[in-house]
């Protein structure tokens, strides 16, 4: 074995047992200064995520909330089209709580951007947006603007989609 595989072998199985994953804020950087704002930087990432499980129960609350408040209104046990819509943006609001979850986890966890799963995330809240539109309050402008967007990001999506069947 040469001596330049012994120094390398040595340090990768350092970094792997600190479980040190996200390079762009090393634990050992060289300079004590930015080794301490990496330090912080993760510990506010990790802070996110707790309140991001903090939404995602607050969220999961408000939907049930709010068919129980739907439900006993007058006429008992039903719920117009409206209410429905309502609660659908409700129930997407919280699966974009989990997938913002999901990307923080994965930023932390991870040397990779999860580039498209930040895309689905976006795609999922213009397609909740789309769900609870106001159609008599819209403006054409807008309406173009959300097609436009919704169109980019699903061009984008199956774009990372063809690009990953090749190189997966």
């Amino acid at each position: 074995m040469a001596d330049h595989d012994k120094e390398v072998a040595p340090a990768q199985s350092r970094a792997e047992s600190r479980h040190e994953l996200h390079q762009e804020l090393p634990i050992d950087f060289p300079d004590p200064f930015f080794r301490s704002l990496h330090r912080i930087i993760r510990f506010a990432i990790r802070v996110l995520a707790v309140l991001m499980v903090a939404v995602i129960l607050w969220g999961v609350g408000d939907v049930v909330y709010i068919i129980y408040d739907r439900l006993i209104a007058p006429p008992f046990l039903l719920l117009n089209i409206n209410d429905i819509f309502f609660t659908f943006g409700a129930f997407m609001a919280v699966l974009i709580a989990v997938e913002i979850f999901i990307n923080i986890r994965l930023y932390l966890g991870t040397n990779v951007f999860p580039v498209q799963l930040v895309v689905a995330t976006a795609l999922m809240a213009i397609a909740r947006k789309v769900i609870v539109l106001d159609f008599d309050t819209l403006t054409p402008m807008y309406l173009i603007g959300i097609a436009a967007t919704t169109l980019a990001l699903g061009i984008t999506y199956w774009l990372l989609q063809q690009g990953n069947q090749y190189h997966g």
